[in-house]
C-alpha cells in the first residue's frame, strides 16, 4: 500500500516543505569567555552579504568585444535589526565591541533544527538606535566579516543560544 496515497496531496517531498522559516535563524554572539552563546536580543530582520569583487582581465585581443573578468578577493557581512533591549548581556557585548573596536565571534543558527549555519569572526561597524515618538525603540547592526565566514552544515558545530558549555557537569 503506498503511503499518502502516493503523494497525491500530501507530497512531504516537496521542496516547498524542506524550506527555511526566517523566523527560525537567528544571530548569535558568543561572550568575551567563548563558553556562551546569545541569541541577539530582539531580532527580526537577518541579511547575510557575501560578495566577491570582480577583476577585469580584458584585452584587446578578447574575442567579440565582451569584457572577460575574474573573482578576486571575497568578503561577507552581516545586517541585523530588531527591538532594542539595552539591558540585554548581548546588546551590551556588541555596544562594547563597537566602542573599542574588537572582534567579536558570531553564529547564525537554525534554531528548530538545533543546527549551526555559519559562523565567522566580525567588526561591529555600525549600530544605530532608533527611538521614534510612536513606535518602539529598535537597533539595526552591521558586522563587517574578517576571514572566512564558515560554513557549518556537516560540521559539529551545534551549540545553540542558552547551552550551557562551561564544561561543568550538574
Amino acid at each position: 500500500m503506498a503511503n499518502f496515497e502516493d503523494n497525491l496531496y500530501c507530497n512531504f517531498d516537496a521542496s516547498a516543505t524542506r524550506a527555511l522559516a526566517g523566523k527560525d535563524i537567528l544571530l548569535a554572539v558568543f561572550d568575551a569567555t567563548g563558553e556562551k552563546l546569545l541569541a541577539v536580543s530582539g531580532q527580526q530582520g537577518l541579511t547575510i552579504n557575501r560578495t566577491a569583487d570582480s577583476i577585469e582581465v580584458s584585452s584587446k585581443d578578447t574575442k567579440g568585444g565582451w569584457k572577460s573578468k575574474i573573482v578576486g578577493m571575497k568578503e561577507w557581512s552581516i545586517d541585523n535589526d530588531g527591538l532594542y533591549v539595552p539591558s540585554d548581556e548581548t546588546h551590551k557585548t556588541l555596544g562594547k565591541a563597537f566602542e573599542e573596536s574588537k572582534p567579536v565571534c558570531i553564529k547564525v543558527v537554525n534554531a528548530r533544527e538545533k543546527e549551526g549555519m555559519f559562523g565567522g569572526l566580525a567588526y561591529v561597524s555600525d549600530y544605530s538606535l532608533e527611538a521614534p515618538y510612536d513606535d518602539a525603540m529598535t537597533y539595526s547592526i552591521a558586522l563587517e566579516g574578517n576571514g572566512a565566514l564558515v560554513d557549518l552544515s556537516g560540521e559539529d558545530a551545534n551549540q545553540m543560544p542558552g547551552d550551557d558549555n562551561s564544561g561543568t557537569e550538574d
